[in-house]
């Protein structure tokens, strides 16, 4: 597959049709066991399903190929497989982390890792040599999220490649709200990305999934299989079949998700209503230039900060289309409120020194009509205004 345009891979990568009946989808292997023929040997390499299965073997194959990794590992959450990353440190090791990351990422490692002896420190790495200054001899990698949970602010990947190979340490990326149809950090010499493949991969709000991907070169395919194996929390037949489906039709839903968003930034960037916009493919975000050099677009994720003498609640309460809810990357749009939600677990003094106000919102743009959806904003607006 590899001479394959993009949009060919996501329909025909990870699975041929099927030899014995011509399936063109991969069947759903809903059995945890497999019968051997004789004692060592296990029919076709399947022992056990916690092991290994044919139907999650297709998705991360499929998931491999988009990345341009070595190896895919499907996992039961974005936060199982963001977890199983991390346990390929010991303790005293430090983790450098993008300093608005993910609340349920700053969670598990700030209330379990560290319980554990990982050590990790926040840094604003859409500046580099705030990276660099921060590397001794405990760091061990840097993990970062572009664009960012939710300021969607923009690191520069190939920077960060650059830093970790130098200093002999990983480069993790998130690569949840890009996707591999905007952004392949692994083609930019990054080591380790993650999904939450619950969002856009999926796409329907159906499933709860993560994947994790190694590039080439790098040795961690055997150790993350281990990882995988013995921790358990892998995804299952049915729901690794339901996560192919998704990734099929991702090129055509990113390109609405993304023509949608545009156009709703387009509007609220001149609503006096609005005090701010954060989306990194709009030419007035401080990461627009940067962001094109990495990805294709700007993505489908937006951020804003209502104007004095407007009421978030009142405004996500008068919104009719538009669900708040938590997660993203759905066909539907979903709002949240960061503060209270997403990223609730981090503490107040650290969510407003990295700028998460309490008048945050951030909002998962779906594929209904544009015009649909700046209506119901527009609407909501008039009623949050005191």
């Amino acid at each position: 597959m590899s001479n394959k345009r993009f949009a060919t891979k996501l329909v025909h990568g990870g699975f041929t049709p099927d030899g014995q009946t011509g399936a063109v989808n991969v069947p759903i292997y809903q059995t945890s066991t497999y019968r051997q023929k004789k004692l060592g040997e296990p029919t076709g390499g399947w022992e056990y399903s916690r092991t290994g299965n044919p139907t999650r073997a297709a998705l991360e194959k499929l998931i491999a190929e988009l990345e341009g990794g070595e190896a895919g590992f499907a996992f039961a959450s974005g936060m199982a497989a963001i977890s199983a990353v991390l346990m390929l440190f010991n303790a005293g090791d430090k983790i450098l982390v993008s300093s608005n990351v993910y609340g349920g990422t700053f969670r598990v490692l700030d209330k379990v890792f560290t319980r554990f002896g990982l050590k990790y420190e926040l840094v604003d790495s859409t500046k580099l040599n705030n990276i660099e200054e921060k590397i001794d001899s405990s760091v061990k990698a840097i993990y970062i999220e572009t664009p960012t949970n939710p300021l969607l602010e923009i690191t520069d990947l190939r920077g960060v490649a650059e830093i970790s190979k130098k200093h002999g340490i990983l480069s993790i990326v998130d690569n949840t709200f890009m996707t591999p149809y905007l952004q392949r950090p692994i083609e930019l010499g990054i080591d380790i990305v993650v999904h939450s493949a619950t969002k856009y991969l999926g796409g329907h709000s159906d499933l709860i999934a993560g994947l994790a991907i190694v590039a080439n070169g790098t040795g961690l395919a055997d150790r993350l299989a281990f990882i995988q194996n013995s921790t358990g929390g892998v995804l299952q037949p049915f729901d690794s079949f339901l996560l192919i489906r998704g990734i099929r039709t991702l090129g055509v839903r990113m390109d609405r998700h993304v023509s949608n968003t545009e156009k709703i930034v387009s509007y609220l960037i001149n609503e006096p209503a609005v005090n701010r916009v954060y989306y990194p493919g709009h030419p007035s975000d401080p990461g627009y230039s940067l962001n094109l050099t990495q990805a294709s677009k700007g993505g489908a994720m937006l951020s804003f900060e209502l104007a004095p003498g407007y009421s978030p609640e009142k405004f996500l309460e008068n919104l009719n289309l538009i669900m708040l809810a938590e997660s993203l990357g759905g066909v539907e749009s979903l709002v949240c409120h960061p503060a209270s939600m997403t990223h609730a677990s981090i503490p107040a003094d650290i969510r407003k020194k990295i700028g998460i106000s309490d008048g945050l919102l951030r909002l998962s743009v779906g594929i209904e009509d544009a015009d649909d959806l700046i209506d119901d904003i527009k609407q909501a607006l008039e009623a949050s205004g005191r």
